[in-house]
């Protein structure tokens, strides 16, 4: 009984305070598509949804209110996403129950257990066929458009809701415009909320606005990451959405060569541009005669902030990870000193070393060509490689950073397809 008052006087306290978009839509609906900016309030919707919907299962015993849920499903990014942003975050769903009501995780088990009975499992986008042989009333899918393998994980999830009289779910992302966003928003059972990082900047720091965001107010990346806007395609970009779309693919046939392509950033430290490391490879199609290559973006392993030797760390563990041939490294920014780097990880790791003779656009104009001429696929979805492919103009990015992820990008397609050199003897390779 006082769980069930605690319980009360926490839903009416959300409900005070809650903005529009954080509640939950009137109607007949299957799925609720939140369509936010960053820190628009999508994380902090989705877990007072959950937490509401396990709180009416434990207020029924009769089981005929539609909103019980005791079987839920919280899908994210990664296993570790599902866990510190949906479960353990600030506005995830330990945060938001009530002491009486908290649920406790037990991490050995990946699972989110209520006092009153009430499971929630955590799921990654990594692995979509760990949804198999699971059944649920509700769904929380977080950050969709990020998801690496979103088909296979939606469809999954989709199969495993399959208890109760009404299953439902809610689904929290930043836009972009790929084919299953597309599909949800047109869809006849979803009920579709959009907001701005601006609704709620009550709750953010005022720094994020006047440093952060005020670089990409006005830009096509900004309308999609402040706005919470779908943005389709970028007048003067080499690559459009449907080009991505198109080359979109979840399993890769046997390579004859795999690089890994480092765009080292200048400096290092948390104001650096982002170090570039893209893993891609080169296969075969055709009927033997009228064999056409195609490359394959197998990973993308960027990441901000690494000092030389992190960089150079990363890229060697992705060399070993994908059986690469060798490691390809722009050294206009240090040199031999790049190689360095690289064999003191590993000295036995094959280094090329490229030279930028040509701008940016002029280097990636090629590349854009072979996706038109659909011989790129892409492994999965690599969100932040492909927003920079999207809305790049050839001019410096919002905020002055450069693309890295994207030159990275160009440099391992131009070693695999305009410079190709001749595989290994009797090395194939198979997803």
């Amino acid at each position: 009984m006082i769980a069930r008052v605690l319980e009360q006087q926490k839903h009416q306290e959300w409900m005070s305070h809650a903005h529009n978009h954080q509640l939950e839509p009137v109607g007949d609906w299957t799925t609720w598509l939140i369509l936010g900016g960053r820190g628009a309030g999508k994380t902090r919707a989705g877990a007072e949804w959950i937490r509401a919907i396990v709180a009416d299962g434990a207020a029924n015993d009769d089981d005929t209110d539609r909103n019980n849920a005791r079987a839920i499903a919280l899908v994210a990014e990664t296993y570790a996403d599902a866990r510190e942003v949906m479960i353990e975050g600030p506005s995830g769903l330990c945060a938001v129950a009530s002491e009486l009501s908290r649920p406790t995780y037990e991490p050995s088990r990946r699972r989110l257990v209520w006092p009153n009975g009430a499971v929630a499992y955590a799921f990654s986008a990594e692995d979509p066929d760990g949804l198999r042989g699971y059944q649920f009333d509700a769904a929380w899918s977080d950050e969709l458009c990020k998801w690496r393998y979103p088909e296979a994980t939606w469809s999954n999830l989709q199969l495993a809701l399959r208890l109760g009289k009404r299953p439902r779910q809610i689904a929290t992302t930043t836009p972009r415009p790929m084919a299953l966003i597309k599909r949800l928003i047109t869809a006849a059972t979803t009920k579709l909320t959009r907001a701005s990082s601006y609704a709620n900047r009550a709750h953010l720091s005022e720094a994020f606005f006047t440093e952060i965001a005020a670089a990409y107010e006005g830009t096509a990346l900004g309308r999609q990451e402040l706005l919470g806007e779908m943005v389709d395609d970028v007048v003067g970009a080499l690559w459009s959405w449907n080009m991505i779309e198109a080359s979109r693919i979840s399993h890769y046939p046997p390579l004859s060569r795999i690089v890994v392509a480092v765009d080292p950033p200048a400096t290092s430290g948390p104001d650096a541009d982002e170090c570039g490391i893209i893993v891609a490879g080169v296969g075969d199609i055709g009927d033997g005669v009228n064999d056409q290559r195609v490359a394959y973006v197998l990973a993308d392993r960027s990441a901000p902030g690494l000092s030389p030797r992190q960089w150079a760390e990363r890229a060697v563990a992705a060399f070993h990870e994908y059986e690469a041939d060798r490691i390809v490294v722009e050294v206009n920014q240090g040199g031999e000193m790049v190689k360095a780097v690289i064999a003191q990880v590993d000295a036995a790791a094959p280094v090329k070393s490229v030279h930028a003779t040509r701008g940016k656009r002029l280097r990636a104009e090629p590349i854009a060509a072979l996706y038109e001429q659909g011989r790129v696929r892409h492994v999965g979805a690599f969100p932040a490689l492909e927003d920079q492919m999207t809305s790049y103009l050839g001019a410096p990015r919002a905020g002055g950073k450069s693309p890295d992820r994207l030159d990275a990008l160009v440099w391992a397609l131009t070693d695999l397809m305009l410079n190709p050199t001749a595989p290994r003897p009797g090395v194939r390779r198979l997803s």
